[in-house]
């Protein structure tokens, strides 16, 4: 079992940034690869990013890409998603979740999850 724990999200104008922290504990961190989705109401969950279990391979979504960032400290078991430039499009809850190895963009492939931190963004 991996339990996932996010941080730091919060209210923000448009243009702005936050820097979101997925800690992980439970079974080695290392071993798994990281998503970032996310969840705006009415809407179905979107992809935002993975990164693999070593951070050497990211993918993004189109949307997000070139504004957000993803990286992962596995000597602190902890995965970070830094968004700059923030829209009011990007307000949702966002998630991180683990699996295995290799990421996905199927949150299906994906069997742990943390609880969600909102993001609202401000226009």
């Amino acid at each position: 079992q991996v339990q996932l724990v996010e941080s730091g999200g919060g209210l923000v104008q448009a243009g702005g940034s936050l820097r979101l922290s997925c800690a992980a504990s439970g079974r080695t961190f290392v071993g798994y690869a990281m998503g970032w989705f996310r969840q705006a109401p009415g809407k179905e969950r979107e992809f935002v990013v993975g990164i693999s279990w070593s951070g050497g391979n990211t993918y993004y979504a189109d949307s997000v890409k070139g504004r957000f960032t993803i990286s992962r400290d596995n000597a602190k078991d902890t995965a970070f998603l830094q968004m700059n430039s923030l829209k009011p499009e990007d307000t949702a809850v966002y998630s991180c979740a683990a699996r295995p190895l290799t990421y996905s963009n199927r949150w299906v492939d994906y069997a742990y999850w943390g609880q969600g931190t909102q993001v609202t963004v401000s226009s």
